[in-house]
């Protein structure tokens, strides 16, 4: 009973942490332009939040017993996130290459 409660906080803050680099979308949609320095570090926030959700939601998946609807959700959204980071890196890697 102990160990479910637990999974359920844990999966609550894995959707919380998954959603959190969805906030970098804030300031466009605002039209504010931050300095380079804010930017970095916003973008390293976001890298650290998208693969911690990922870790926190697979731990969720992984017992049957807490498998739900919104851990699932929450892997599916830091999934996608993790991909469309590695799949920027590997774009501005061929684009570097190819100048």
């Amino acid at each position: 009973m102990e160990a479910t409660k637990k999974l359920q906080k844990l999966s609550l803050a894995a959707l919380i942490v998954s959603l959190l680099p969805l906030a970098a979308l804030v300031p466009v949609f605002l039209k504010i332009t931050l300095p380079d320095g804010v930017r970095t570090v916003w973008a390293v926030c976001n890298i650290v939040l998208a693969l911690a959700g990922l870790l926190f939601s697979l731990v969720c998946v992984k017992s049957e017993r807490s498998r739900s609807a919104v851990n699932i959700m929450s892997t599916v959204i830091s999934a996608a996130l993790v991909l469309m980071m590695l799949g920027i890196a590997a774009l501005a890697l061929v684009l570097n290459f190819l100048q």
